[in-house]
């Protein structure tokens, strides 16, 4: 997950940089003097554009390459790296021999000391990284000459070499500033594809092709992302011709489906939405709250109703249909179950139709980010589902500076979701070590069988071993929920027909820039 896990697409939609089919947002997007460009419309703006706080952590960074990246079908595949990596002691060393003749984009080489610099920043803990922990298996990593990098960990790690998609920044440049507050959070210099040209904060960032770019200058000159926190605006422009491209809510995206000059591509994904119930709330910190909770949800009404069917219901944090999801946990809304706990637990229906224990209503704040509808239609959804069983929750619109000092102790419409290994967004997620640290673990939640079972499964290269871990956690969640977890959402996006090329991924959380169809931007074609 990304060090801000919980504002979903906002974040790492933000990094989806669009490509500008003009030189500012409010242009036609159809102006044939600006073929070779393309214009995304993005709900939010990144914070930082450094890997060494995070961004681009998970791959498809279009400024920065990893020592690895992934295909279509999210296979490992060489980038900065020659080859995958060769795998000694037991997985305990990881050994990696750079590509030859790649450059940053000022024109310096890429040298083993920039891998074991960004890693090792990284690592540093007075760098401001929260996803600092998905590195912990790290005990040493070195340079065997220029060209080999040499990683040895603490413990053999699975899905090492998934972590080392992580993007590489040059110590020449990096290693002369603070990397919290340095220049090279806003004027990044990497070895992608593309070059930040400009940013301007709350409107947009241009981006233009890389001409040292190692893997040949992109066809698409030049990418603009327009920041359009709106759902309803940025469809608006969309069908204007200001953009050529958005990330949509399902049923905004669904008035495109007969427009010829458009296509709209879905992808599935990991990315839940979920409803975080803080341990310190006086009236979320009761589990018997929380359990009422999840049997009182309609899960398969919010994937009809507010995904339109693009998506699923979920019941933990892994998608249903993921290998390692615990069979037999899916439920369906049983109103009567929730009231029976909560009337076991002593919360008494009230005359208003609200439940009370000890004096104290059932009766808490849920939090939304506002201009996201597909959150706010889960927590309206959500608040009269609660309402069935005596729960009032009061749905309130938040920008997300307002949210982040308020989550400790008010419930968050929350989001998260990572591919590749269920440690990659789980760990982050549930660990009790991590309460608190930014926006990891946000609701605070600590249960030791799920800490227990999330370092075992971190720890061990056993599958079967793992597996039951992982079956063990899931299992402990819907006994002591946490949170509330609604869907699984696809993502959805519509884009101008003009370029050959465009695939989606399975995706996390995370969209945009990230994933999404343009993932693979750099290989696109114009049409003939």
């Amino acid at each position: 997950m990304t060090t801000r896990w919980i504002r979903g697409a906002a974040v790492a939609t933000a990094m989806a940089g669009g490509v500008a089919a003009c030189s500012a947002p409010g242009e036609s997007a159809s102006d044939g003097a600006a073929a070779d460009s393309v214009v995304i419309g993005v709900s939010s703006e990144p914070d930082t554009l450094s890997p060494l706080l995070g961004y681009g952590k998970d791959g498809n960074s279009k400024i920065f390459d990893g020592l690895l990246a992934r295909d279509t079908d999210l296979k490992l595949r060489p980038a900065l790296a020659k080859a995958l990596p060769e795998i000694g002691d037991d997985g305990r060393t990881y050994t990696y021999t750079l590509r030859e003749g790649v450059e940053f984009s000022d024109g310096e080489p890429l040298t083993a000391a920039d891998v074991v610099f960004t890693y090792e920043t990284i690592l540093d803990a007075k760098t401001n990284n929260t996803a600092r922990s998905e590195l912990n298996a790290v005990k040493e990593v070195r340079a065997d000459g220029d060209d080999r990098v040499v990683f040895t960990l603490k413990y053999p790690y699975a899905p090492f070499a998934a972590r080392t998609v992580l993007p590489i920044v040059p110590e020449h440049i990096a290693g002369e500033q603070d990397p919290n507050t340095g220049a090279f959070n806003t004027e990044p210099v990497g070895t992608g594809p593309y070059v930040l040209a400009d940013w301007r904060k709350g409107e947009k960032l241009t981006f233009k092709a890389n001409p040292r770019y190692w893997g040949g200058v992109p066809k698409v000159k030049t990418l603009t992302m327009a920041i359009v926190e709106d759902d309803d605006v940025r469809a608006t422009r969309l069908r204007s011709g200001d953009l050529d491209g958005a990330v949509l809510p399902p049923d905004l995206a669904a008035a495109f489906k007969d427009d010829a000059d458009k296509k709209t591509y879905e992808a599935k994904s990991y990315d839940f939405r979920t409803v975080t119930l803080p341990t310190a709330g006086e009236v979320t910190g009761d589990r018997a709250i929380r359990q009422a909770l999840d049997a009182a949800v309609d899960r398969e009404t919010m994937v009809d109703k507010i995904l339109d069917g693009a998506g699923r219901a979920a019941y933990g944090p892994l998608p249903v249909d993921d290998p390692w999801f615990a069979k037999g946990i899916e439920h369906g809304q049983d109103l009567d179950k929730a009231r029976r706990l909560l009337d076991e637990a002593g919360w008494k229906a009230g005359g208003d139709g609200v439940r009370a224990k000890d004096g104290r209503k059932a009766s808490f704040t849920l939090l939304y980010p506002s201009g996201d509808k597909v959150r706010q239609d889960h927590a309206l959804a959500y608040a009269s589902d609660a309402k069935k069983a005596g729960i009032e929750v009061k749905a309130e619109s938040a920008t997300w500076e307002v949210i982040e000092p308020r989550m400790k102790d008010d419930a968050v419409l929350a989001g998260g979701g990572s591919t590749g290994d269920p440690d990659f967004g789980l760990y982050t997620l549930l660990h009790s070590s991590l309460a608190g640290n930014g926006f990891n673990n946000m609701g605070r939640y600590d249960n030791p069988a799920v800490d227990e079972a999330l370092d075992t499964g971190r720890r061990s290269r056993d599958e079967a071993t793992r597996k039951k871990a992982y079956d063990t956690l899931q299992r402990e969640l819907v006994k002591n929920p946490g949170s509330t977890f609604l869907t699984h959402i696809d993502h959805v996006y519509v884009l101008a027909d003009r370029w050959d090329g465009l695939t989606t991924q399975l995706e996390p959380h995370e969209h945009g820039f990230a994933s999404g169809p343009w993932w693979n931007l750099e290989d696109w074609q114009p049409k003939k």
